[in-house]
């Protein structure tokens, strides 16, 4: 049994998922009511990522898993952004192919890929460089793009 808040035990309150844009995080949704079912404190998630996020261009989608305990308290962990977001930086593109495989809608260069492969290596555990940069290179495929060298 645990002991709760006098013996200073925490207890798992749940996991939450969110992709925010970066450097917005701001109490409206997704991201107020979604902390607010745990009864989270809104504003000092909220300064906390926009400050850990101010690195990246505005509105940069950026993952972030939060655990909550049930003292109200919260870790958080952003991740690097998502593939197709970098895709789209990378190659220039404002809209992806609607029938990938027969429409190509940009091209990308391998070094490009590689660039993302290291960035996106931290996220990915135990996954060698290579695989990382197979895996962009299908993504790219996937969405339209041709990979050129």
């Amino acid at each position: 049994m645990s002991k709760g808040k006098a013996g200073g035990e925490r207890l798992y309150a749940g996991l939450i998922r969110l992709t925010v844009p970066a450097g917005k995080a701001a109490p409206a949704p997704p991201v107020g009511p979604a902390l607010g079912q745990k009864g989270l404190n809104l504003m000092e998630f909220c300064k906390s990522f926009n400050d850990k996020t101010k690195v990246y261009k505005d509105e940069t989608p950026i993952p972030v898993t939060i655990t909550a305990y049930s003292d109200r308290t919260f870790e958080y962990k952003t991740k690097t952004p998502n593939v197709q977001h970098m895709l789209k930086l990378a190659s220039g593109v404002k809209k992806f192919a609607k029938q990938p495989g027969k429409e190509v809608v940009g091209e990308i260069s391998i070094r490009a890929i590689y660039e993302m492969a290291l960035v996106k290596r931290d996220d990915m555990l135990n996954v060698s460089l290579e695989s990382c940069v197979s895996q962009i290179v299908a993504t790219a495929r996937a969405v339209g793009l041709k990979v050129v060298r």
